[in-house]
């Protein structure tokens, strides 16, 4: 893996935003960068989709195991979502995406940072921005992005309940609407119809889910995280519908950061992941401290350098992982963010930043192999 300097082309904002991705730039500074590129090997991209893979594999079976043992109280799952889990669970609810994000440790090894199993963005960038880069800027060269054909690949093996899949989220969010606009295309092209509405927008007629038209949801895919639908006022009406919803609920207990500690009791020692427990003192050497419950890299902890980010979460728990250092490319950290589209791996996106703590802010850079 290297980092090497490239010149971004000309007009760049003007073709990024022709593929919808207009959210390129935040508070005055580039989001998408192409003054750099990560180069990686053939090799190193094999063992990155297999660790990918294995780590889907242990994350189902970490499932299996906290829905059979009910170790809900140690992940402070709120008891109003747990029967919706045991539910989308028994029902056999397909999962569409998730990250995995890592780290290559000194032996190019990739470390699991954490799994964003609920409501991960960055998929525009990874599956088509960074591809046209490629197809411009390195045409002779080969990109690790299989995310777009299995994504229209997967909606119909999701057993959608109708024609019609209703898209909500924070709307007025730049990035929640780019990442929703683009799933809409994937699905539009897998031969469905879709709706757009934001979340606050979804209605209830008394026995279902309609939208501003009152058109019943039977299928609503939500860039919104469960613990946040079930403080809305329609969570008490959804055991209740007969709309399918995706993440499915048991999505929940992956994007939980408490799940990172219940993966190292079951497969201590994997090389795929991180000593991480509830209790600090069972991890040896550096520490990093998690929210259960957070989003963007907030409220971080890292023992080594003692550094930290704001934010409001924390106040269900948090667990303790060792730190892993990031690569360091001249001040520069990046973090591969793995995709897994239906259960399999499907590509990567890279996010640097000036800090080891990944963030909103941090920059989406290219990558290729040889």
């Amino acid at each position: 893996m290297q980092r090497v300097d490239q010149i971004p082309r000309p007009q760049w904002k003007e073709k990024v935003e022709d593929l919808g991705f207009y959210y390129h730039t935040m508070d005055g500074e580039c989001y998408w960068d192409e003054t750099a590129a990560y180069e990686f090997s053939a090799d190193e991209v094999d063992v990155i989709e297999e660790a990918s893979r294995q780590l889907e594999t242990l994350c189902i079976a970490a499932v299996e195991h906290v829905i059979e043992k009910k170790r809900y109280a140690e992940m402070q799952i709120s008891s109003t979502i747990i029967e919706l889990i045991e539910l989308s669970w028994r029902n056999g609810h397909k999962h569409l995406y998730g990250r995995f994000d890592f780290v290559l440790d000194e032996k190019g090894v990739p470390k699991l940072l954490e799994y964003n199993a609920d409501t991960p963005t960055a998929l525009l960038e990874a599956a088509v921005v960074q591809w046209d880069w490629m197809q411009d800027k390195k045409p002779k060269m080969d990109q690790f992005n299989s995310i777009h054909e299995k994504l229209i690949d997967a909606w119909p093996r999701l057993h959608v309940s109708g024609s019609t899949i209703h898209f909500a989220g924070i709307i007025d969010n730049p990035e929640d609407l780019g990442t929703l606009n683009y799933l809409r295309d994937t699905a539009t092209q897998a031969g469905f119809n879709t709706e757009l509405l934001d979340i606050r927008q979804v209605g209830w007629n008394g026995c279902q889910f309609v939208d501003l038209s009152f058109q019943e949801i039977t299928t609503l895919f939500k860039l919104y995280p469960w613990e946040w639908m079930m403080r809305e006022e329609f969570a008490e009406h959804i055991m209740h519908s007969q709309t399918l919803m995706t993440e499915p609920a048991w999505k929940l207990l992956l994007s939980n950061k408490a799940i990172l500690a219940i993966l190292w009791e079951l497969f201590p020692n994997h090389p795929n992941l991180l000593p991480a427990a509830f209790d600090s003192k069972k991890i040896d050497g550096e520490i990093v401290r998690k929210p259960f419950f957070s989003r963007e890299g907030a409220n971080i902890q890292i023992t080594q350098g003692n550094l930290s980010t704001p934010g409001p979460y924390g106040a269900e728990g948090y667990v303790y992982q060792q730190y892993c250092p990031l690569q360091n490319f001249s001040g520069n950290y990046p973090v591969i963010g793995s995709w897994i589209i239906a259960g399999d791996s499907a590509g990567m996106g890279i996010r640097e930043d000036k800090s080891p703590i990944t963030t909103n802010a941090s920059r989406f850079i290219p990558h290729y192999f040889v």
